[in-house]
């Protein structure tokens, strides 16, 4: 005796060796005996052989008209033996019977299962539903395979333009074209981005990592809603002729300063910053924007600004303008230039210059000043503060050390028509044009990548005055009882708090920012208490308010994001020069083990075959394929130079 059971969802056959009534020990057709339960069994039979009844059964089931099978079955619940007797009109033999059980076991849309071979017509409205979804589903699954194979490719479909950043940067993968995209890359062996390079899709790679970011940080775009400015109270004028000191590309000039002979023969140096706080109060329109923002984003060649240009173009310390600003008096001694005494105000002043770095720096550095040239715009005031801001760096600890300083890079995008010479490059077998390759980003961007020592005069200048008044206006707050945002330093760790405390490393009692409200949110803020001190009024932000603690959160993980982000364009940038450039071999110097930094730009990354070397030694390296995407570069060890001190 045979026996057909249902198993795991499926058909089997096997010989009956032995019937203990509730269960079987049977034998398959491959020999291997096991136990099934009586319950399980759907049929029992003797001919055909056993090797043969499955394949018989499911020959005349792919002859049973599924739809005639569905009008056949009453509207209450059926055995698969009884429909078989409907169906074929006679008393079903065995194969019959196994037949429509087979046929009814794979059609769950007409038939829906109540038991062990027993089932339910659909409802007439139910299958007509469960078709037209089935038919979707058919559709859905031909238009997949579709793209899949037009990816495979490298053909990108029409369809998937309008779905091209959901599926760079966050896919949904219940989307056919996120299964499709995703079957292709495991068919070619790419990533989702080199596959959609490969299809055309990206023809910026400069923007490809531009939209990633705001993908994620601006899902709402980079356009501000309109921002109307609160009045502020008329402000007295000083007597005094402000210049700041910025790079070309600086629009938010948030600092100046002012240098005034005394009658007693002392000098008063002013510092005077961007006072935006003035016309954007707590919890204004300006001020929720600012807040959501936290911080000017940074790229080379272009900008994320905090505020509205209107907001700007209103308070930064453009030239020929005046300008209102929150200003620090420092009164230094005419021969000493030990500082006597502070000053602070709430006031307007007039900007006289916009001196500008790429114009400055040959005129006004370390070489000029030993030989006493005075020949150029406010060469005498630059010269004074240069002599103090020397006196105010050894007096906080920190002489300088030439021999140490570090390298800034500047970073110059422009667009210019690109000779492409005419090479060929070998593609799948076949021979391509390189003009009909897509270009890593822009066709006609060029970089240049300049340095400058940092620690010149031009930056000492700048930096100490910021630290001065930084430090003396998180002093006086504290003095007052005011609360505010400062940045400090205890034990190598660098950390927000609501507390003024010590910043070892720039060796201060205290330090806040409050320099560069135009492009830092906290300087904003902190601002507003400084002013509030200083017109004696409620500060805007009382001890323990929780909007100082949530704006110093939220600063602290802005801040960190955008800075990667620019590091992470300027590494973009640094391979395009590498392209750009057609650099074959270049110089490094080793950090440790196997991580390096190049000589000429601001570039570090791995080299697998180096060997194991000294921090500080120089190397020849050879610089292989670029990868724009991944942001990597392939190089191979050359040679060692020397070592450097």
């Amino acid at each position: 005796m045979n026996i057909l059971y249902e198993e795991d969802g499926s058909f089997k056959v096997g010989n009956v060796m032995t019937d203990n009534t509730t269960s079987l020990q049977i034998e398959s057709v491959s020999g291997k005996r096991s136990k099934v339960k009586a319950a399980n069994v759907m049929l029992r039979f003797t001919q055909p052989a056993l090797a043969e009844f499955i394949a018989q059964a499911e020959s005349i089931a792919s002859g049973i008209e599924v739809d005639f099978l569905w009008e056949c079955c009453p509207a209450d619940e059926f055995g698969f033996e009884q429909i078989a007797t409907e169906y074929f009109g006679h008393i079903p033999s065995s194969l019959e019977a196994a037949a429509a059980l087979i046929r009814l076991h794979s059609a769950p849309i007409y038939f829906h299962k109540k038991g062990k071979g027993r089932y339910r017509a659909a409802p007439p409205d139910v299958l007509k539903a469960a078709l037209a979804g089935a038919e979707r589903k058919r559709q859905q699954l031909a238009l997949q395979a579709r793209y899949t194979e037009q990816l495979s490719r490298f053909e990108l479909p029409g369809e998937f333009a309008e779905h091209l950043p959901q599926l760079l940067y966050k896919p949904d993968r219940n989307t056919i074209e996120a299964k499709a995209l995703e079957a292709a890359c495991a068919t070619t062996h790419l990533s989702a981005a080199h596959l959609l390079h490969r299809c055309g899709a990206l023809p910026s790679l400069q923007d490809y990592h531009l939209q990633r970011f705001l993908f994620e940080h601006f899902p709402k775009g980079t356009d501000f809603p309109p921002v109307e400015l609160s009045a502020w109270e008329e402000l007295p004028q000083a007597g005094v002729n402000a210049f700041s000191i910025d790079d070309a590309s600086t629009t938010e000039i948030d600092d100046a300063f002012s240098v005034e002979k005394l009658a007693s023969g002392n000098w008063r140096i002013g510092v005077h910053i961007a006072a935006p706080a003035l016309g954007l109060p707590r919890d204004s329109d300006g001020d929720k924007v600012a807040a959501q923002r936290l911080s000017t984003v940074y790229m080379p060649g272009q900008k994320i600004t905090m505020l509205p240009n209107s907001v700007v173009q209103a308070f930064t310390l453009c030239a020929d303008r005046v300008c209102p600003a929150l200003s620090m008096y420092i009164e230094v001694d005419g021969e000493t230039l030990a500082i006597l005494n502070y000053e602070s105000r709430v006031e307007r002043i007039h900007i006289a210059a916009n001196l500008r770095h790429d114009t400055l720096e040959p005129l006004f550095n370390e070489e000029t000043l030993a030989a006493g040239k005075l020949d150029y715009p406010y060469a005498s005031e630059l010269t004074l503060l240069w002599n103090l801001v020397q006196k105010m760096e050894a007096g906080r600890g920190k002489p300088s050390d030439n021999s140490t300083q570090q390298m800034d890079y500047n970073f110059h995008i422009e667009s210019e028509e690109l000779l492409m010479e005419p090479l060929a490059i070998r593609l799948g077998g076949q021979t391509t044009p390189a003009k009909s390759l897509v270009m890593a980003g822009h066709p006609n961007d060029r970089v240049s990548i300049t340095q400058r020592r940092r620690g010149s005069p031009i930056d000492k200048v700048v930096s100490e005055l910021m630290i001065l008044v930084n430090s003396e206006w998180g002093k006086h707050l504290a003095e007052h009882g005011f609360a505010g945002i400062y940045r400090t330093q205890q034990n190598g760790k660098v950390k927000m708090s609501t507390v003024a405390a010590p910043h070892h490393g720039l060796g201060v009692a205290q330090y806040m920012w409050s320099s560069s409200p135009l492009r830092r949110y906290v300087d904003m803020v902190n601002q507003r208490q400084i002013i509030a001190m200083l017109r004696d009024e409620e500060p805007a932000y009382p001890k323990n308010d929780p909007a100082l603690y949530a704006t110093m959160r939220d600063f602290d993980t802005m801040y960190g994001i955008y800075n990667e982000f620019q590091r992470s364009m300027e590494r973009y940038w640094c391979l395009r020069w590498l392209q750009q450039e057609k650099i074959g071999q270049v110089e490094a110097i080793v950090l440790r083990e196997n991580l390096v930094k190049l000589n000429d730009i601001p570039l570090i990354f791995r080299v697998p075959s180096l060997p194991e070397l000294p921090a500080n030694t120089r190397v020849q390296l050879a610089i292989g394929e670029i990868d724009l995407l991944d942001l990597e570069v392939q190089t191979r060890f050359v040679a060692k130079l020397e070592e450097v001190a």
